[in-house]
């Protein structure tokens, strides 16, 4: 299969999760403080708007392995993936715009308006996620190709990712006083951010093609069968796990960033040079992933990169106020935090021969319902502890650095810093535990496959 991969697969499939990661953080990690410190909205509605956050992200995260089965039981002449990608992205931006358009709304009428589109956005986005990246392991069956188009995938993801991080902050400072309003400035760069999105999810949708000949044909996967799927898959329920606990602990620090260093640093705009630097840092990370890679087994790389979360985070809670040492901490964190995201993506796509082989059936998009579950349960979470904590600390009702008690502070370090650090750790002794398909076995797993037929020992045909 690998002979015939068409190279271009590789960076039309990265290309695409720019715009997507740019769309997605702009929700994920600034709709909160686009409420908080741009529409300013009382304890009162804040607390019930992080409420709202966390039953509908949970109500639909249970919706993903139903979004699952719809994209695994696909048939069309643009393959299994693309139909959900195209709708899921065209539909997503349209609420995502709204979610960022102030129509003068207040109380009761703002949180039913904003609670109907954010569930809108909710399934919408999980349907382009689910089908974009199940759509990577039916690209090659080889551990180290895959590793490759995982990592230049995750680079591109954060490119998206830190552009909008380091931007956000001038980018509506810029357009806010160009267009008159701060709130017009927030909207005008939702409306930039879904234009990227498009585009970049164009390059994947026009130049992917997917490999022809080289799975057996299966029959439709029924609801019923969706959860067999999934709670049969052992394996994958223990990557499941493992994975939540990373991404509520990762999930949970970042959305700390800007109310961080603008009531605890004293200057929100440090938050973009602080970003920049821990952008280039995690960047860096994952284009020297596959070299690593090479000469290590991933338990071992997944080991190293603990223990520099783990110091990172420590450096960073007992650091004093001062660039240098948090820079230091960002650094190390964010440089592990890239090497665990590439491993669990890699994990998660390995337990799609191992379900195949155990219970018959492929099921990429079935099995990677999870990760949008995982992200929307880490995300529901992180908005929890994040909405929580800013009333609790005082920095909501705060208007400066100033009104912020040293109590709140710490508050709003041990939410940051130390909660997150505790889940993080738990997620990797989960993995230390429970996780088998390691190289030795994958390869056993697909010579396995080979012989029952369910793979073929041909190379893949890839579309011209």
């Amino acid at each position: 299969m690998e002979k015939n991969y068409d190279r271009r697969n590789k960076y039309c499939f990265g290309l695409g999760t720019i715009g997507r990661d740019m769309h997605y953080s702009m929700v994920s990690m600034f709709l909160l403080v686009y409420i908080t410190e741009v529409l300013i909205v009382p304890d009162s509605t804040l607390a019930v708007l992080t409420l709202v956050f966390l039953l509908l992200r949970i109500f639909d995260a249970v919706n993903d392995p139903i979004v699952g089965v719809i994209v695994d039981n696909t048939r069309s002449r643009f393959g299994k993936f693309k139909p959900g990608m195209a709708v899921g992205a065209l539909f997503g931006v349209v609420f995502m715009v709204l979610m960022f358009l102030d129509l003068g709304l207040t109380g009761t009428n703002y949180i039913v308006m904003f609670g109907l589109c954010y569930l809108f956005w909710d399934f919408f986005y999980g349907l382009n996620d689910i089908a974009y990246w199940s759509m990577l392991p039916a690209l090659s069956t080889d551990q180290k190709q895959r590793e490759k188009i995982g990592a230049f995938a995750r680079n591109c993801a954060n490119v998206g990712l830190f552009a909008l991080v380091v931007g956000i902050i001038p980018a509506t400072k810029a357009l806010g006083s160009f267009l008159g309003d701060i709130k017009t400035g927030w909207f005008a760069l939702a409306v930039i951010v879904g234009v990227f999105m498009l585009g970049f999810q164009a390059i994947t949708l026009a130049g992917v093609k997917e490999p022809k000949g080289y799975f057996k044909e299966e029959e439709k996967t029924s609801l019923r069968e969706m959860f067999k799927v999934i709670f049969k898959n052992d394996q994958l329920m223990w990557v499941a796990i493992s994975m939540s606990l990373f991404m509520i602990g990762y999930t949970t620090t970042t959305s700390f960033g800007v109310q961080y260093f603008k009531y605890v640093y004293g200057n929100e705009d440090m938050y973009s040079i602080f970003a920049l630097v821990l952008g280039v840092s995690q960047l860096a990370a994952m284009g020297v992933f596959p070299l690593f890679g090479r000469l290590f087994k991933r338990r071992t790389l997944y080991t190293g990169a603990t223990v520099l979360v783990v110091a990172g985070y420590l450096l960073f809670f007992f650091a004093p106020v001062d660039m240098l040492y948090i820079g230091i901490a960002g650094v190390m964190i964010f440089v592990g935090q890239a090497f665990i995201q590439i491993l669990m993506l890699m994990f998660l796509t390995d337990t799609i021969e191992y379900g195949q082989l155990k219970l018959g059936k492929r099921n990429e998009s079935v099995t990677f319902s999870v990760q949008p579950f995982i992200n929307k349960i880490g995300a529901a979470i992180a908005s929890g502890v994040l909405g929580f904590t800013l009333i609790i600390s005082g920095v909501n009702e705060a208007k400066t650095a100033a009104e912020v008690t040293p109590e709140g502070i710490t508050t709003m370090k041990l939410s940051m810093l130390i909660l997150p650090l505790v889940v993080i750790l738990l997620g990797y002794i989960v993995y230390l535990a429970k996780f088998k398909v390691d190289e030795q076995r994958y390869a056993e797993i697909l010579d396995e496959l080979k012989e029952r037929g369910d793979i073929s020992s041909d190379e893949a045909e890839v579309p011209a």
